[in-house]
């Protein structure tokens, strides 16, 4: 007869080997979930281009690569992505504007070569004018300048800090005798046909001037432009620019540049005069102001189909308004047989894009950017959708298009996506930033972190219907914005003022500025575009992020419903095991023991 093992022995065997299967089984969904490149195939892309928009797009290439996605971008100017792209030597490029054939002023080639391309817009700043003017070793903080002598100093009219203009300027405040020392850019860049386009919509004949007597945009400024009045420095790129402007023997010194390079450098831009009569900054929230009243080109069968028009921001009448305003673009490959691109590669510019154009939005306004509003997210997303199109391969969330609730985006928020509530909730300018007032004391104005649980800056005039200096709480909700205006619409605001509560009612869909035309439900999901429309949130909250790639086992935490369950259970297997195994094996010794006796 076959001798059989104690029942204990046999016991605690089988309660080892659910301990060591309930284990392994564990480590198996950790790791499933901690590994996206099981989920995800990426692979190493490259762009190169706008300089302007650099410090933002290297912060989504910093936020992405958590992720696991590998993104190198060369911050070497517009003109040169757009040449770096149309040769096939990146697989993306970022302009502030389209090929346009060849240079308009210099004759260079500028054009795709034959490669396939879409635009889509991926960010909005202002084009800024950081300065250095120290009188008596002290920095001035709070100068401002009108567009016309704006125009005058960079075609070498203007000469001296101490001109009449300047002094009109800043409300009869004189500076000392200090030559001005205009600072521009060596390179292609996207910065100089900002100011260019600017140039020839509002100050045409000094640009002509300037320009060779040619009234056309260009990237490469003139150096010739009043050489013999003015000492025009150039430097390349805008770290140059704005090292010169820092550096010890620059006072005196003023130049062009996106707001994010004196923002971060913690150095003093102009405030630029709009056409209300006020001096403003180019915060985020002043930005979005303006380009309210961009012109977009909504023809999806034009090669240009996205780009901008904006001789209507330049004279925006809203007080708040920046007038350099603008947006810039990503040039992404759309054929099929496009020779830099394969299946990882598209997946990677997918997510890439998709984390810029959502929660990546949210990360820009404090750094000197502004966000997109709703309806270039849904046009964005629409152009990232041709990646999809030309490999079946590469996964694409729909949902994150149909539904912009998923979408993270200070523009928008749950409910009412086609609300702008960024422009909305931006700050009026002081009195003291009036014409003939002032000027203010630094830092006035200078408004640039995000809105916070809904709430509005604290430089918004507060109150409105029903209102006691509310400011909104919940996004979505309908909120007092400003004094008797209506609020954002939906079931009204609740405000508080240094702890006394009041409630107002909201003039559902009432169209404020920044409002994104066409029919709005307060409380749906929006398709200006023909993408789909789905029911939006209508939560107390901000929609999470969208994030594009599988849970890491550090975010378990947040895991859905399912996989918490059974993370739960395979957890308290592997405690309840040894305590299992304990029991049965005393068991066992003491059958035995009986036995024995």
């Amino acid at each position: 007869m076959k001798s059989r093992r104690p029942i204990g022995v046999r016991l605690r065997a089988n309660a080892l080997a659910l301990w060591r299967a309930t284990a392994v089984a564990m480590s198996l969904v950790l790791f499933v979930h901690s590994s996206p490149s099981w989920a995800t195939n990426y692979a190493l892309i490259q762009g190169s281009g706008s300089s302007w928009a650099a410090n933002a797009v290297n912060q989504w290439v910093a936020g992405v690569d958590a992720k696991g996605l590998r993104v190198v971008y060369t911050a070497n100017g517009a003109a040169q992505g757009r040449k770096d792209y149309a040769n096939k030597s990146t697989d993306f490029g970022v302009t502030d504007s389209p090929y346009r054939g060849k240079d308009p002023s210099t004759g260079a080639i500028d054009s795709p070569l034959g490669r396939s391309f879409a635009y889509l817009p991926i960010v909005a700043g202002g084009t800024s004018f950081p300065y250095q003017v120290r009188v008596g070793g002290e920095m001035i903080r709070d100068l401002r300048l009108s567009g016309d002598t704006i125009a005058k100093i960079f075609t070498n009219q203007i000469t001296n800090w101490n001109d009449p203009a300047v002094t009109r300027d800043n409300n009869g405040r004189q500076l000392p005798s200090i030559p001005i020392i205009p600072v521009v850019r060596a390179d292609g860049a996207g910065i100089t046909n900002q100011f260019s386009t600017w140039m020839v919509a509002e100050h045409p004949e000094a640009w002509k001037e300037c320009n060779g007597g040619r009234l056309a945009a260009t990237d490469y400024f003139p150096l010739n432009c009043g050489a013999t009045r003015g000492p025009q420095k150039a430097q390349s790129g805008s770290d140059g620019v704005m090292n010169y402007v820092k550096s010890a023997g620059s006072n005196g010194s003023i130049a062009m540049e996106e707001y994010s390079y004196p923002l971060q450098a913690n150095f003093p831009v102009a405030k630029v005069l709009n056409k209300s009569g006020y001096y403003t900054l180019p915060t985020q929230y002043n930005v979005a102001v303006a380009l309210t009243s961009a012109q977009i080109n909504e023809n999806p069968d034009d090669p240009d189909y996205l780009t901008q028009k904006l001789d209507r921001v330049y004279v925006n009448p809203d007080k708040r308004t920046y007038p350099l305003s603008s947006y810039v673009y990503a040039i992404i490959p759309t054929a099929e047989n496009d020779p830099r691109m394969t299946t990882a590669k598209r997946q990677t510019v997918v997510d890439f894009l998709k984390h810029s154009i959502c929660e990546g939005q949210s990360e820009i306004g404090p750094i000197g950017y502004s966000p997109l509003p709703v309806n270039l997210v849904q046009a964005s997303f629409k152009q990232v959708n041709k990646l999809k199109q030309a490999d079946d391969d590469v996964e694409f969330d729909s949902s994150i298009i149909s539904n912009v609730k998923n979408c993270h985006n200070p523009t928008f928020v749950p409910g009412q996506p086609k609300k702008n509530y960024l422009a909305q909730i931006a700050p009026m300018p002081a009195d003291c930033d009036k014409v003939g007032q002032g000027p203010c004391a630094p830092g006035v104005g200078a408004t640039n972190s995000n809105p916070r649980d809904g709430k509005v800056p604290d430089a918004t005039p507060k109150g409105g219907s029903g209102g006691k200096n509310g400011s909104p709480t919940t996004p979505g909700a309908g909120s007092p914005t400003a004094p008797g205006a209506p609020g954002i619409g939906g079931a009204g605001g609740t405000g508080t003022d240094e702890g006394t509560t009041g409630t107002g009612t909201g003039a559902d869909g009432a169209a404020l500025p920044g409002d994104v035309p066409a029919g709005d439900s307060p409380d749906a999901g929006v398709d200006d575009l023909g993408l789909g429309t789905t029911q939006g949130s209508t939560g107390n909250g901000q929609a999470a992020p969208v994030v594009a790639t599988t849970l890491t086992a550090g975010e378990a935490a947040t895991a859905s419903p399912q996989l918490k369950g059974l993370l739960v259970a395979l957890l308290l297997g592997c405690v309840l095991a040894p305590v299992v195994v304990s029991r049965t094996s005393a068991r066992g010794r003491a059958g035995s023991g009986g036995g024995a006796r």
